[in-house]
């Protein structure tokens, strides 16, 4: 293990990761986008483990996550992301619009805007991965007001990351960011309207059965079929099922059901699933809702004031 920091912290995330699965292939020393001293690990499943098999985990240097109300979430945190580093692309996620992702370069934690507004920040980039090494991305500047962040247990990335992720898919889904070669940060607001404090969960979009039985189909085509060489993909991803309105075990069993028409094929736990030469028939459709759904992103304009016929 490559450490050039020895900490309380260190120590912490050492214990926590080999609890869940996972090992610490490094601990530096880092700064956040304020220039703010963080802490920053790379975990993994193998010491062995490849660059894009491994978990990104920053910290501020002076957190401490040994509280009731903080390692619960953190031991989850760590559990599902060494699931996850069992895709072939850990990294990629899929919209209900129909968008193949990936999501990088997220400058953990949360920094105070310096517009003057009072908002939290976290800064991202978000590429398309179509299986064409497409040169579309979207540099996103993701806000939290501060009344949602009194929502949050702690402004760092594993109490954060699942449902700022699923805010940018959101946000995708309404067709307010726009994938570019080269471009600004897009905002992406995060604000109470995602959270039920009645209910204590977040909200981003109902969907029903055959709605996520359609996710699922798409979510193994891209990820498995297309990103993956047919390697099998996690289909009870906790992240997917706050983003659909539904739980974990509502998806197994959803993909159960999809499986015995063929359409994926389940590992013998029952929770991966690979793409099936069936479904690798439907490219044409997922290629065109694909399609569809970059079409939505980009800004329509008027032609008529396009051209300078306007009467204003």
């Amino acid at each position: 293990m490559t450490e050039n920091i020895k900490t309380v912290l260190t120590s912490a995330v050492d214990k926590a990761s080999r609890e869940a699965g996972l090992v610490m292939l490094s601990a530096e020393a880092g700064t956040d986008f304020n220039n703010k001293p963080t802490a920053c690990f790379r975990l993994a499943l193998t010491p062995n483990a490849t660059q894009d098999h491994t978990l990104e985990l920053e910290l501020s240097d002076a957190f401490d996550f040994n509280k009731p109300d903080l390692l619960l979430a953190m031991t989850a945190h760590l559990v599902e992301a060494a699931k996850r580093l069992r895709n072939p692309r850990p990294d990629a996620y899929v919209t209900l619009a129909g968008l193949p992702l990936s999501f990088s370069e997220f400058r953990w934690p949360f920094h105070i805007s310096t517009s003057g507004s009072d908002t939290h920040i976290v800064h991202g980039v978000v590429h398309l991965e179509d299986g064409a090494a497409s040169q579309l991305h979207a540099k996103v500047s993701a806000s939290m007001t501060v009344t949602f962040a009194e929502i949050v247990p702690a402004p760092e990335q594993p109490y954060a990351e699942t449902f700022i992720y699923n805010a940018v898919r959101k946000t995708f889904d309404q067709g307010q960011l726009e994938l570019v070669k080269s471009g600004n940060r897009q905002p992406v607001p995060v604000t109470t309207r995602y959270y039920s404090r009645w209910q204590k969960k977040f909200f981003f979009t109902e969907t029903n059965d055959q709605a996520r039985r359609d996710f699922l189909a798409m979510k193994v085509y891209w990820l498995s079929g297309v990103l993956g060489g047919g390697q099998p993909v996690w289909i009870a991803d906790p992240r997917d099922a706050q983003y659909l309105n539904a739980t974990s075990e509502d998806l197994t069993r959803i993909a159960a059901e999809a499986a015995r028409e063929g359409c994926i094929q389940l590992t013998p736990e029952g929770d991966f699933a690979a793409a099936t030469p069936k479904l690798m028939e439907r490219a044409a459709e997922y290629h065109a809702r694909m399609d569809a759904a970059l079409a939505i992103t980009k800004p329509q304009f008027n032609e008529e004031m396009r051209h300078g016929h306007t009467n204003m």
